[in-house]
């Protein structure tokens, strides 16, 4: 079993920072890609950004420049940090993670229990 959980959502006004956590704990081999999506009302979910074990990272257009993704395997944790929040931003964010399991090896993608961030004046 590996649980997901997150932590650093919270209201912040435009143009300000928030730092989101990922933390895996569990039966962990290895963790490939770790990444962060989100959910705004009304709205599918949509990829935000997403680091692979070597450290290559991919970022939705519209945070590029702005947010930050970053890992320290030593923590199986991953970090999201969002610089120049706009309203826009506003939304339920979720990490997802593909873990293999020390358990024959298995491979399974996970999600997070989700992290509102509301960015407001």
């Amino acid at each position: 079993q590996v649980q997901l959980v997150e932590s650093g959502g919270g209201l912040v006004q435009p143009g300000g920072s928030l730092r989101l956590s990922c933390a895996a704990s569990g039966t962990i081999f290895r963790l490939n890609s770790m990444g962060w999506y989100r959910q705004a009302p009304g709205k599918e979910r949509e990829l935000v950004a997403v680091i692979i074990s070597g450290g290559r990272t991919n970022y939705a257009d519209s945070v590029k420049g702005r947010f930050t993704i970053s890992r320290d395997n030593a923590k199986n944790t991953v970090y999201l940090q969002m610089n120049s929040l706009i309203p826009e931003d506003t939304a339920v964010y979720y990490c997802n993670v593909g873990v293999v399991l020390t358990t024959a090896y298995t491979y399974r993608e996970l999600w997070g229990q989700g992290t509102l961030v509301t960015v407001s004046s």
